[in-house]
């Protein structure tokens, strides 16, 4: 470790080692006096010669080195060069896109009821090889997260051709880390820990957002649904907390299509940040019909209709979704006319064009939403009127569940909650 001591505020007069100079100008007074003691005569704002000349000369150390770089560069055979510099300009490859289409292509023939991390995992199986940029990693929870292709190496100290790393248990700093990748340019950073750590990220992530910079944050174990680990790791608030940083997407799609749309849309999101929030526990395959588009690049979009006029819309995200299309067959039994509504990115919906999002909430009498969280940030879909079906305590330790029956978060009680309101 080493140990830094300094003053601050060095110079001041009566201000030097003291808080005073910490939050608030010195004034003219302690100005006058630091810059006698620190023999500083220039007028403010101006260079003095000697120092331009000294700072100008270090910079053309450089020279050789960078006009070597460039030769390196314009020997390249014509296609790496453009590869290259496709890089260096944040532009994802042509094979992409059929990338993604190839995944959605194999789960529509061979649907998959599987927790959306392994659906993230098989998705990247695909795109890490089409995005040879992508340089995954983990906080010591590769194994659980999932976020280690198979065809990834280990990068280490004595061998940095690998494209996965292993943090360790540093949350901050592996976020820290991916920024300044990101800013380097030429490169696309992921890593995955658990949405409960998202906190110890928080602070890199926020700056990420600020600074418009493309680093994905794979955070799964999104819910209750993790079940034993208990309510130290089951993220109650993380969800509205992390919605609630701007030019931060914030993605929790329903099944394994909708993360590989997910992934697409995180990756084609040049200028900010993503985190894909998944889960552990196995979720049915939703979508089984192949489809082209991208359904989850709105933010939200009706997956399964009401058979008529509806009466309810049910709301859902995540694993959640599931539930509201089983509260919609209960509803039915009772002739009740309900519509299911995945939303998978609050952010992308809110930018929608406001009659694209009025004709995606609808205007049906009763609007009932169901996720595992905290209902905060809900009301602007469904209104403060509507009806929300979550959590309003921190989690348990059981089988999940145990824990979503113990916790009122099933298609009965989003059922009852959508006809208490009829």
């Amino acid at each position: 470790m080493i140990a830094c001591r300094t003053t601050i505020g060095f110079g001041a007069p009566t201000k030097a080692g003291k808080a005073s100079s910490h939050g608030s100008a010195l004034g003219a007074e302690e100005i006058t006096g630091a810059r006698k003691a620190l023999g500083w005569s220039e007028p403010p704002f101006e260079i003095p010669a000697d120092v331009r000349d000294l700072w100008r000369t270090a910079g053309k150390r450089g020279q050789q080195t960078h006009a070597a770089w460039s030769q390196r560069v314009q020997a390249l055979a014509a296609d790496k060069r453009a590869d290259f510099e496709r890089r260096l300009a944040g532009k994802l490859p042509a094979e992409f896109a059929a990338a993604v289409l190839s995944v959605k292509k194999t789960l529509a023939a061979t649907p998959q009821e599987i927790a959306s991390r392994m659906a993230s995992e098989r998705a990247l199986d695909v795109i890490t090889v089409a995005v040879p940029e992508m340089i995954g990693g983990s906080a010591d929870l590769t194994g659980s997260n999932n976020t280690r292709a198979k065809a990834m190496q280990a990068m280490s100290a004595a061998d940095y051709s690998g494209r996965f790393i292993h943090y360790g248990v540093r949350e901050h700093g592996m976020a820290a880390a991916m920024n300044g990748m990101a800013l380097h340019g030429g490169i696309i950073p992921y890593s995955g820990t658990f949405l409960a750590f998202a906190d110890y990220c928080r602070p890199a992530i926020r700056l990420a957002a600020l600074m418009e910079q493309r680093v994905i944050h794979v955070m799964t174990h999104d819910s209750i649904g993790l079940g034993e680990d208990g309510p130290t790791h089951q993220p109650v608030e993380h969800l509205a907390a992390l919605r609630a940083i701007p030019n931060l997407l914030v993605f929790r799609p329903c099944d394994a299509v909708e993360t590989v749309e997910c992934w697409q849309l995180a990756l084609e999101a040049r200028d900010r940040p993503s985190v894909l929030a998944l889960t552990r526990q196995n979720l049915p395959q939703l979508r089984r019909e192949l489809d082209a588009s991208n359904r989850c690049a709105g933010g939200a979009y009706e997956i399964v209709p009401a058979d008529g006029r509806a009466q309810v819309s049910l709301f859902a995200s995540g694993s959640e979704v599931s539930i509201a299309v089983e509260a919609r067959k209960l509803l039915s039994e009772r002739g009740v006319l309900a519509r299911v509504v995945s939303v998978p990115c609050f952010e992308l919906l809110m930018e929608a064009p406001e009659r694209t999002r009025r004709a995606v909430i609808g205007n049906g009498p009763v609007n009932v939403a169901v996720e595992a969280g905290i209902r905060q940030g809900w009301d602007a879909i469904i209104g403060s009127d509507g009806a929300f079906v979550g959590m309003t305590s921190f989690g348990a330790s059981a089988p999940f569940k145990d824990l979503y029956k113990h916790f009122g978060i099933t298609p009965q009680a989003v059922a009852d909650a959508a006809l208490s309101k009829l």
